[in-house]
């Protein structure tokens, strides 16, 4: 389970996106490229309540931080949400 708690990625997600959010799962993602795990944990999935475009949110804790990713377009899981934010410069 994730050390930082429920409350806290919501919160994360009210300051990132300036969206409300209610959890809706969790989920297990492992990345592996190629033959070799480059990334294994838990990602949550929330239901973004009050976003102009984005309906779902997903977002896990690294190294006590909350990485949190629109849910559209290409990120239509929580793997590719994985992917997109390891793609991302500074993430």
């Amino acid at each position: 389970m994730n050390d930082v708690s429920v409350a806290d990625f919501e919160s994360a997600i009210k300051a990132t996106y300036g969206a409300r959010a209610r959890l809706l799962a969790w989920e297990i993602v492992k990345e592996v490229f190629p033959r070799k795990t480059v990334w294994e944990g838990e990602v949550l999935v929330f239901e973004v309540l009050d976003h102009p475009s984005a309906h779902l949110c997903y977002a896990w804790e690294v190294d006590g931080k909350v990485v949190a990713v629109l849910g559209g377009g290409s990120v239509d899981s929580a793997l590719a949400a994985v992917r997109a934010s390891r793609r991302a410069p500074g993430v």
